[in-house]
């Protein structure tokens, strides 16, 4: 897996896709735009699913079970791509074979079941990173570092949401209590990775929602930090926000247009100059900048990615369970 080849190339990573929705589609598009990437195999808990996956993108295999796609020894790494709640059993299916992997967000349903994955991972010396296609974004990582290094003086506030309109049709996996459905793990995670990624893990959370069906379609946070700073977010089923986000520290503050998650610019305004526009070099190309850093950290040797730490993965799962606790929701055979 990626070793130099006898012309000085690199050989490349082959990677299997295990489940076949439309997530796992748009990562495979994405995919094909990395030279040296391979997508090498598709399982499915479904034979014929995994086999009109394979024929749609032209994948070699087609597995109809994730055991046999975990033990395909042509594939050097595997990205998870099911509903929530089947993130553990895959990802576990997975790490037991010895393969690396890269699981969609919210990384599992709650803590407990991240911590069971990140400790198998370490115990097996198996990679293992949470898709958070955010953290990786060049803006983002620019951003970062700006912030880390002082750019807007101490940071007080931090300001996100992320909603969508609907109206979802019954059945839809968003209202679904067993598919982990809601607002806050599939939309509330993108503004609490956003702040915890400016300002750490809070010290204390907040959180207000309407609950229907079993599941959170309109929700609010505020989350409080021993540095006096906070962060003041939301999630919607049932509104077209904005979408943007803000960090604001005491000398200036960075400002993200719609769509901050995956951002292609966004704007430093500093007491005294002229605004300054951040830009990123792929613009479009969600998918591809995670996939790098997988491919990055296998090559290095490394089994965890220090651009999305497990820690950090494991905050954000614990924040993300605060908030249910504040507002009454719990998953069924929790």
């Amino acid at each position: 897996m990626g070793d130099i080849g006898t012309d000085g190339t690199q050989e490349p990573v082959r990677w299997g896709i295990l489940a076949t929705g439309s997530i796992a589609s748009r990562f495979v598009t994405d995919l094909r735009t990395v030279p040296d990437a391979r997508v090498a195999a598709v399982g499915s808990r479904s034979a014929g699913s995994a086999q009109a996956f394979a024929e749609r993108f032209g994948i070699p295999r087609a597995h109809g079970s994730w055991a046999e796609l975990a033990a395909d020894s042509d594939v050097d790494v595997i990205y998870v791509a099911t509903p929530h709640n089947a993130h553990r059993a895959a990802v576990l299916a997975c790490l037991e074979a010895g393969k690396p992997v890269l699981c969609e967000k919210p990384f599992t349903l709650n803590e407990d079941e991240a911590q069971e994955l990140v400790r198998t991972a370490r115990e097996r010396g198996v990679f293992l990173m949470e898709a958070m296609w955010t953290y990786c974004n060049p803006v983002m990582r620019q951003v970062a570092a700006l912030v880390r290094d002082g750019a807007v003086g101490e940071v007080r506030a931090v300001h996100a949401d992320f909603g969508l309109a609907g109206p979802f049709p019954p059945g839809h996996r968003l209202l679904d209590p067993a598919s982990g459905g809601g607002a806050l793990l599939d939309l509330g995670v993108y503004p609490v990775s956003f702040a915890h990624l400016m300002l750490g893990e809070p010290a204390d959370v907040t959180a207000w929602a309407r609950l229907r069906g079993g599941v959170d379609e309109n929700t609010g946070m505020l989350l409080g930090y021993d540095s006096g700073a906070v962060a003041a977010l939301t999630c919607s089923l049932v509104a077209d926000t904005p979408q943007r986000a803000a960090v604001t520290g005491t000398a200036g503050r960075i400002e993200f247009p719609r769509g901050f998650f995956h951002p292609e610019r966004c704007v430093l305004y500093r007491d005294g100059e002229e605004p300054e526009e951040i830009t990123g070099p792929a613009p479009g190309s969600t998918f591809v900048h995670q996939a790098a850093e997988v491919m990055r950290c296998l090559r290095a040797g490394e089994t965890e990615s220090s651009v999305v730490p497990l820690d950090g993965t494991l905050a954000v799962m614990r924040t993300l369970d605060t908030v249910r606790e504040r507002i009454g929701l719990r998953f069924p055979g929790e």
